[in-house]
This record gives C-alpha cells, sequence and structure tokens, in this order.
C-alpha cells in the first residue's frame, strides 16, 4: 500500500448523500459518514498511519493495475494483472434515491478472477471522528462490527475474515469464474445490523445501480463533440450534490494541498453559494431541470432566512442542509498528505465577506426563470428586499472570489457580479411583473458599470485588473462576457483577454493570479487553476478565437485523471492538486465544451 498515492490516482463513488474515494490500487482511503460533511471514518489519504483505510487487493508483487468506470456509471472498476492471473475490484455505493436524509450507507466491493487464479488481501481498519475516536471489534466468521459512540459500521464478507488488533483482516484465493464480495454500512450505533451478505445479492445490485446511471445521463440533451468528458462530469456533479436538499459541494475531500507540503489545505466539502450558482446554467444546458431546481428552491430558502434578519443576506457557503455553521479546527494529529500541514476541518472563510455572491445567486434565479423556477410571491420579496439592501451595502471592499486572507480589497470581479445581480433583478421582475424599485436597480447597476470601467481599468496593462489599487490580472474576470457585463468583441475586453494571455496562461493552461505580485495572506505557491482554464476557453470561443480555443480545451482534458476526473489545480509537472474531484471544475468542463460546440457548429453552418 503506498503511503500516499498521488492526489489523481482515485475514482470517486456515492450514493448521493455521501462519497468515498478508492486508489487506483484498490485501497478505500477517504469516506466520510453519514453525511458527506461528517467526519471521516476512513482517512489514510490525510494520514496514512492514524487515519484508516479499507483496502482489498492482490497479495502478488508483480501487479499492474489498471481502474476505469462501468460505461456512464459511477461503478468503479480496478483491474489487477498479475502473470498468475487477471482479477477486478467493484466498487459502488447503491444510489440513495428517497430524498431524505438517511444514516446508512453502504458501499459494496465486489472481487472476481477473470483469468488464472487471484488471492486476495482484504484489510479494514477504521479510524472514526478523524481518527480521533475508539472503538469496539465484535466478530463473528463473515460478519465484523465496529462501534463507536453513536454510530457502527458492519462488515459482511462472502468469505472468512479474522481479527487483527481491534480491526479485521483477510484473505481468499478465487479461480477463473470465481466470485467474492464484501458489503461495508454505516449506521447509527442503534440501528440494526444489514442483512447477510451474498453473491446473488451483490450481482443484483450492482445491474441496480448500473441501470440508474446510465438511465439517468441518458437523459442528458448533450450532441456535441466531447460526449465522453461531459457524461462523465456530469455523474461527477450528481454525485457531488447532496440529493434531500438539493446542494452541491465544492469537492469530495478536505486538507488536500494547492501545494505538496504548503499550508494551503481547505476543507472544500460545503456548499459555496457561488460555485453552486453557476451550477445552474450548466445543468440546464445538459437538460437536468430536476437538479437545477432542486437547488433554486435551496437558495432561495437561504435568502429568505436573513430576511428579517440585520446584515449581510447571504453567507458565501453552508453546510449541504443550509446550516451556516462550518466553524474550522485543526487537525493537529494528523500529518497532512505528504506533510501538507496544517490540515483543516471546517471553514474559516464562512465569515468572509464576498459581494459577489449577490450577482452569482441572482445569476442562478434568472437561469431558473426558464424552467419555470420561482420562489413564489415571498421568495420574491426576499429577493427584492436583498436587492434593495444591496443598492446601498454594494459599494464595500470584500476578500473577494478567492477567499484570500491579506486583507479587504475592491475587488473588480465583486463588482462584475453585484452588476449581474441588478442586471438579473430588473430582468426577473419585468418578466414576472413583480413589484420591484426598478428605476433605484437601474441607477445602481449602471453607477457599477462606470466604477469597474474606470477605476477597475488598468492602463498599464490596458486590460480589467482584479483590484482597483494595482496592475495585478485576475482568471475571475473571464466570466465577464458569459454574464453580460460586456460583450464577447467589445475592445475593452478582447485588450483585457489579450493581457490574460501575456501574464495568466502557461502552455495553456491558466493562473488564476499571481500571488507574488498580490499577496494573499498565505505562504507558498499555487499550480494553475483548472476552472480558470475552461473559463479561458469559454471566453476564447465567445470572441471568435477558435483554433486557440478548441486546442486550449483539447489540450487540458489531456490532464484529467484515467477515469476522467480533475482536482482543483495542475502543478508544474502536471500533477493534480487541491481538493479532488473539484465540482467546480467540472461544471466549467461543461459550459466550456457547450459554448466551444455552439461557436464551432456556428462557423461550420455560416
Amino acid at each position: 500500500m503506498d503511503r500516499y498515492p498521488p492526489i489523481a490516482d482515485h475514482g470517486l463513488v456515492g450514493d448521493l448523500q455521501t462519497v468515498a474515494l478508492v486508489s487506483a490500487k484498490g485501497v478505500m482511503d477517504w469516506f466520510a459518514a453519514p453525511r458527506v460533511d461528517s467526519p471521516s471514518i476512513f482517512a489514510a489519504l490525510l494520514d496514512h498511519d492514524r487515519g484508516g483505510h479499507f483496502r482489498i487487493g492482490p497479495e502478488a508483487d508483480d501487479v499492474t493495475y489498471r481502474q476505469l468506470y462501468y460505461p456512464d456509471t459511477a461503478v468503479l472498476v480496478t483491474r489487477f494483472m498479475s502473470p498468475e492471473g487477471v482479477g477486478e475490484l467493484i466498487d459502488w455505493m447503491p444510489p440513495n434515491t428517497s430524498g431524505s436524509p438517511s444514516d446508512r450507507h453502504t458501499v459494496i466491493r465486489a472481487i472476481r478472477v477473470v483469468r488464472g487464479t487471484v488471492t486476495f488481501s482484504l484489510d479494514c481498519r477504521p479510524r472514526f471522528d478523524y481518527g480521533r475516536a475508539k472503538h469496539e471489534l465484535h466478530l463473528d466468521d463473515r460478519y465484523a462490527a465496529f462501534h463507536t459512540p453513536g454510530m457502527a459500521l458492519h462488515l459482511r464478507t462472502t468469505f472468512p475474515v479474522e481479527r487483527s488488533g481491534d480491526d479485521v483482516a483477510a484473505t481468499v484465493t478465487l479461480s477463473a469464474g470465481e466470485t467474492a464480495g464484501a458489503v461495508l454500512t454505516v449506521c447509527a450505533a442503534d440501528g440494526a445490523a444489514p442483512p447477510r451478505a451474498d453473491e446473488a445479492a451483490i450481482t443484483e445490485q450492482l445491474w441496480d445501480a448500473v441501470n440508474f446511471w446510465q438511465d439517468w445521463v441518458r437523459t442528458a440533451n448533450y450532441r456535441g463533440r466531447w460526449p465522453d468528458m461531459v457524461r462523465r462530469s456530469a455523474i461527477t456533479l450528481k454525485l457531488l450534490t447532496y440529493h434531500p436538499t438539493g446542494a452541491p459541494i465544492a469537492a469530495a475531500t478536505m486538507g488536500l494541498p494547492e501545494q505538496v507540503g504548503g499550508e494551503r489545505n481547505w476543507d472544500y466539502r460545503f456548499t459555496w453559494v457561488r460555485d453552486a450558482s453557476l451550477s445552474v446554467r450548466a445543468l440546464l444546458d445538459l437538460g437536468f431541470t430536476e437538479e437545477a431546481g432542486a437547488y433554486t428552491h435551496w437558495l432561495s430558502d437561504r435568502l429568505h432566512e436573513r430576511l428579517e434578519m440585520p446584515g449581510e443576506r447571504l453567507q458565501i457557503m453552508y453546510r449541504v442542509d443550509g446550516d451556516p455553521q462550518l466553524t474550522e479546527e485543526v487537525l493537529e494529529h494528523f500529518e497532512g498528505y505528504r506533510g501538507s500541514y496544517p490540515v483543516r476541518a471546517g471553514n474559516a472563510a464562512m465569515d468572509q465577506l464576498q459581494l459577489d455572491i449577490y450577482g452569482e445567486a441572482l445569476y442562478a434565479l434568472a437561469e431558473g426563470r426558464e424552467i419555470g423556477v420561482q420562489a413564489g410571491y415571498r421568495g420574491w420579496q426576499a429577493t427584492a428586499r436583498m436587492l434593495d439592501w444591496l443598492t446601498d451595502n454594494w459599494d464595500r471592499p470584500d476578500e473577494g472570489i478567492w477567499e484570500t486572507r491579506g486583507g479587504r480589497k475592491d475587488f473588480t470581479y465583486s463588482r462584475v457580479m453585484t452588476w449581474v445581480a441588478f442586471d438579473r433583478g430588473i430582468k426577473l421582475a419585468e418578466h414576472f411583473s413583480r413589484p420591484a424599485d426598478i428605476a433605484r436597480w437601474r441607477d445602481t447597476r449602471n453607477a457599477i458599470l462606470d466604477q469597474i470601467m474606470t477605476r477597475g481599468w488598468s492602463e498599464k496593462e490596458q486590460a480589467l485588473v482584479q483590484h482597483y489599487d494595482g496592475d495585478v490580472l485576475d482568471a475571475s474576470l473571464l466570466l465577464i462576457p458569459r454574464v453580460g457585463l460586456l460583450a464577447p468583441r467589445d475592445p475593452a475586453w478582447l485588450s483585457t483577454l489579450d493581457a490574460m494571455d501575456r501574464k495568466l496562461v502557461s502552455d495553456s493552461l491558466v493562473y488564476r493570479y499571481d500571488p507574488a505580485a498580490s499577496p494573499d495572506g498565505l505562504r507558498g505557491s499555487e499550480g494553475t487553476f483548472s476552472l480558470c482554464t475552461f473559463l479561458h476557453v469559454d471566453a476564447l470561443a465567445r470572441a471568435g478565437r477558435l483554433r486557440q480555443a478548441r486546442y486550449a480545451f483539447e489540450k487540458m482534458l489531456t490532464y484529467a485523471n484515467h477515469v476522467g476526473l480533475f482536482a482543483e489545480e495542475i502543478g508544474p509537472s502536471g500533477e493534480q492538486l487541491g481538493n479532488f474531484p473539484q465540482a467546480f471544475t467540472h461544471l466549467s468542463l461543461i459550459m466550456a465544451a457547450n459554448t466551444l460546440d455552439a461557436a464551432l457548429d456556428g462557423k461550420r453552418g455560416s
């Protein structure tokens, strides 16, 4: 077992309420339950010795590993090829589509041999509450129960297991055509034990999962040039969305570094208003109206909660159930991925002021109108009163989209998105004939645009820049043509795009900004930001630079991992860095693919 496999050497499985990562060698080294933002049960990816893991793999030394998804599903297949035989490990979680939160979640791990003979070993070492809670083990031949206060983990296998301290281990030898399996179920401490595992039931549940995912992704209306990557991104977004509320999380993990050995190690298992709101357009473009509608209702609930309260009308992020409390703590006992310390659980950025979220929220609500998603009259009241409040509160320094910890500034992107808030609010009021102070909103919108084009413009760079007090470029502004602040071929925008090409683009990959030129309060550097690369493709396509856009898009696809997943960043040697997989990257891939397809089709038809 590798002490710390590359971040990208993993596939993702989930049941629409939580997820797990499985390495390319069959090690489940990340799993949190009963919810995706719960404390971990397996976290060897953050501390090999204390985090816990669940490994199933061959005992042989001379093994070649391959990992893939069963087509158009979230069923992960890990192949083990050796001179003695070829075996497979199939991992999945039965989808939970009830719409209600559950404290019971199951991971099924089936093994089979397709050629020769393979001896598999099993090693299950749970470490509850980020490795801080002790557990007791009860063992009975093919059944093991791990108990810790408030939670139980049941392991049922089709072969005998034995005690290894307070953990379990086993070996099983299979020949061609033979199968075996292990079913891991987490539930409340007083929950009933799951039924005995048997091969027929495992096989039935496998095909149920395959059918669920293939039936779902088949409804996507994408007919463009990159169907495999777009469908994989759609499945990934679905896995990263908490089904009971419709709230998507930013990534499946916490604590994975933006720079190995550095301190930029954040918890991304929460719902950012920004990321989630932009996902609405990507979902609608694929025809997933139910998912888009579920999030807009969740967002409307957040707006209404603050209707009679003073201060900010939205928090930048929430837990998937809407809870605003994300208190950050350092897990001092975890060494971190390859020494990347500190490991943080929770996220202190929840208290930051980021004015852009109001624009993204209104962007999502405006996009939802095309499928008839309305929050009702009370929901409109919350939206209108938020915009009335924003007319007096938009012109303030804030921490900005990248959640820097170096002090507040007048960030240009924040102003761009407050312009979007008023622009979309006006359009919604007019479209649905809702009561609103449209004249005041329009005056505010115009004032914001004037300020952006005067104070946000750098004569030195001939571009719109990160904030009003410098000349630093910022890739967040690549969203400008998509949201409509400037036309895609406006001279000012094309000049900005040229400046970004000079300063932020490296071999088609895009940095979000230069921390050395614009200190963000943190030590170290970071890689290129995968989200920004796809936003760059989107902006290039809109500007008519189709050769450059397609080249950049095709090149970026080569940085996906072996099963089509992206982390947050690409490092200097092409390695994936940051939390994994990142939803924002996958939704921007979908956005870029749709924009580029439409532009290429338009050129062909002209």
